[in-house]
Protein backbone atom coordinates (compact mmCIF):
# COMPACT_ATOMS: atom_id res chain seq x y z
CA UNK A 1 0.00 0.00 0.00
CA UNK A 2 1.72 3.38 -1.25
CA UNK A 3 -1.20 5.74 0.50
CA UNK A 4 -2.50 6.01 4.13
CA UNK A 5 -5.85 4.70 4.68
CA UNK A 6 -8.80 7.17 5.34
CA UNK A 7 -10.10 6.21 8.75
CA UNK A 8 -13.81 7.45 9.81
CA UNK A 9 -16.65 6.04 11.43
CA UNK A 10 -18.48 3.08 10.48
CA UNK A 11 -22.72 3.77 9.61
CA UNK A 12 -24.88 0.33 9.12
CA UNK A 13 -24.63 0.51 5.56
CA UNK A 14 -20.71 -1.04 6.25
CA UNK A 15 -22.49 -3.39 8.23
CA UNK A 16 -21.99 -6.23 5.42
CA UNK A 17 -18.83 -4.97 4.21
CA UNK A 18 -16.91 -5.56 7.99
CA UNK A 19 -18.63 -9.04 8.00
CA UNK A 20 -16.82 -10.32 5.29
CA UNK A 21 -13.91 -7.96 6.45
CA UNK A 22 -13.99 -10.25 9.26
CA UNK A 23 -14.11 -13.28 6.94
CA UNK A 24 -11.74 -12.59 4.45
CA UNK A 25 -9.28 -12.10 8.27
CA UNK A 26 -9.87 -14.56 9.44
CA UNK A 27 -10.59 -17.46 6.78
CA UNK A 28 -7.83 -16.20 3.76
CA UNK A 29 -4.99 -14.48 6.05
CA UNK A 30 -2.31 -15.92 7.87
CA UNK A 31 -3.15 -18.04 10.95
CA UNK A 32 -1.89 -20.05 13.84
CA UNK A 33 -5.71 -22.13 13.74
CA UNK A 34 -6.35 -25.53 11.64
CA UNK A 35 -8.65 -24.60 8.65
CA UNK A 36 -11.03 -26.72 11.01
CA UNK A 37 -10.98 -23.95 13.79
CA UNK A 38 -10.88 -21.43 11.33
CA UNK A 39 -14.32 -22.57 10.19
CA UNK A 40 -15.50 -23.24 13.43
CA UNK A 41 -14.67 -19.31 14.46
CA UNK A 42 -16.06 -17.52 10.88
CA UNK A 43 -17.74 -20.06 8.85
CA UNK A 44 -19.41 -17.60 6.71
CA UNK A 45 -19.46 -13.52 6.62
CA UNK A 46 -21.51 -12.30 8.79
CA UNK A 47 -24.22 -9.84 7.78
CA UNK A 48 -28.25 -10.04 8.99
CA UNK A 49 -30.10 -8.49 11.74
CA UNK A 50 -28.12 -10.29 14.47
CA UNK A 51 -24.75 -9.13 12.90
CA UNK A 52 -26.30 -5.27 12.85
CA UNK A 53 -27.54 -5.20 15.74
CA UNK A 54 -24.64 -6.01 17.43
CA UNK A 55 -22.33 -3.69 15.69
CA UNK A 56 -25.15 -0.95 16.20
CA UNK A 57 -24.14 -0.96 20.36
CA UNK A 58 -20.50 -0.76 19.33
CA UNK A 59 -18.43 2.32 17.73
CA UNK A 60 -16.68 0.90 14.61
CA UNK A 61 -13.62 2.90 13.13
CA UNK A 62 -12.74 1.56 9.35
CA UNK A 63 -10.09 2.22 7.10
CA UNK A 64 -10.51 2.39 3.87
CA UNK A 65 -7.97 3.17 0.66
CA UNK A 66 -9.81 3.75 -3.26
CA UNK A 67 -12.88 2.58 -1.78
CA UNK A 68 -11.90 -0.48 -0.48
CA UNK A 69 -12.59 -1.18 3.34
CA UNK A 70 -9.00 -3.16 4.35
CA UNK A 71 -10.27 -3.23 8.52
CA UNK A 72 -11.89 -2.27 11.36
CA UNK A 73 -12.14 -2.28 15.04
CA UNK A 74 -14.92 -1.76 17.25
CA UNK A 75 -15.52 -0.22 20.97
CA UNK A 76 -18.11 -1.65 22.99
CA UNK A 77 -19.26 -0.97 26.50
CA UNK A 78 -16.86 -0.72 29.04
CA UNK A 79 -14.03 -0.06 27.24
CA UNK A 80 -14.31 -3.95 25.68
CA UNK A 81 -12.37 -4.03 22.31
CA UNK A 82 -15.01 -6.81 20.59
CA UNK A 83 -13.60 -6.63 16.91
CA UNK A 84 -10.06 -5.75 15.35
CA UNK A 85 -9.89 -7.53 11.42
CA UNK A 86 -7.70 -6.55 9.09
CA UNK A 87 -7.45 -7.64 4.91
CA UNK A 88 -4.64 -10.13 4.78
CA UNK A 89 -3.21 -7.58 1.86
CA UNK A 90 -3.17 -4.93 4.27
CA UNK A 91 -2.03 -6.69 7.55
CA UNK A 92 1.60 -5.17 8.34
CA UNK A 93 0.85 -1.69 7.00
CA UNK A 94 0.39 -0.19 10.24
CA UNK A 95 -3.25 -0.07 10.18
CA UNK A 96 -3.99 -2.12 13.21
CA UNK A 97 -2.15 0.90 14.79
CA UNK A 98 -4.03 3.77 13.09
CA UNK A 99 -7.36 2.39 14.24
CA UNK A 100 -6.75 1.36 17.52
CA UNK A 101 -5.66 4.88 18.40
CA UNK A 102 -8.96 6.04 17.00
CA UNK A 103 -10.02 3.59 19.06
CA UNK A 104 -7.97 5.11 22.38
CA UNK A 105 -9.48 8.48 21.76
CA UNK A 106 -12.78 7.81 21.61
CA UNK A 107 -12.54 5.00 25.15
CA UNK A 108 -10.38 8.21 26.46
CA UNK A 109 -13.16 10.80 25.50
CA UNK A 110 -15.96 8.96 26.89
CA UNK A 111 -14.31 8.48 30.63
CA UNK A 112 -13.10 5.10 30.17
CA UNK A 113 -9.91 3.77 32.38
CA UNK A 114 -9.17 0.58 30.60
CA UNK A 115 -9.45 -0.88 27.07
CA UNK A 116 -9.56 -4.86 27.06
CA UNK A 117 -10.20 -7.27 24.67
CA UNK A 118 -10.53 -11.51 24.07
CA UNK A 119 -6.89 -11.58 21.56
CA UNK A 120 -6.41 -14.64 19.19
CA UNK A 121 -3.03 -15.97 18.66
CA UNK A 122 -2.73 -13.66 15.73
CA UNK A 123 -4.15 -10.65 17.76
CA UNK A 124 -2.18 -10.43 20.58
CA UNK A 125 1.51 -9.73 19.65
CA UNK A 126 -0.49 -6.33 17.56
CA UNK A 127 -2.37 -5.27 20.96
CA UNK A 128 0.97 -6.00 22.97
CA UNK A 129 2.68 -3.35 21.17
CA UNK A 130 -0.29 -1.42 21.69
CA UNK A 131 0.46 -1.77 25.39
CA UNK A 132 -1.90 -4.38 26.47
CA UNK A 133 -0.80 -7.50 28.88
CA UNK A 134 -2.19 -11.05 28.99
CA UNK A 135 -4.34 -11.00 32.25
CA UNK A 136 -4.88 -15.06 31.38
CA UNK A 137 -4.35 -17.66 28.27
CA UNK A 138 -7.91 -18.74 27.73
CA UNK A 139 -9.37 -21.49 25.42
CA UNK A 140 -12.88 -21.23 23.94
CA UNK A 141 -15.05 -24.22 22.20
CA UNK A 142 -16.89 -22.90 19.57
CA UNK A 143 -18.09 -25.41 16.43
CA UNK A 144 -16.94 -28.33 18.14
CA UNK A 145 -13.53 -26.73 18.02
CA UNK A 146 -10.85 -25.62 21.07
CA UNK A 147 -9.07 -22.11 19.90
CA UNK A 148 -6.62 -20.65 22.57
CA UNK A 149 -6.90 -16.93 22.82
CA UNK A 150 -5.84 -14.32 25.56
CA UNK A 151 -7.68 -11.80 27.88
CA UNK A 152 -5.89 -8.68 27.75
CA UNK A 153 -6.25 -5.41 28.99
CA UNK A 154 -4.66 -1.64 29.01
CA UNK A 155 -4.51 0.83 31.92
CA UNK A 156 -5.67 4.13 30.06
Amino acid sequence: MTNRPHLRWATPADDDALGQIMYDAVRNGPSRYTEAQRAAWVSEPRKGADWTAKLARQHAIIGEQDARILGFMTLAAEGYVDFAFIRPEAQGSGLFRQLYNKIEARARSEGETRLWTHASLMAHSAFAAMGFTILTPETVQTGGQSLDRFKMEKRL
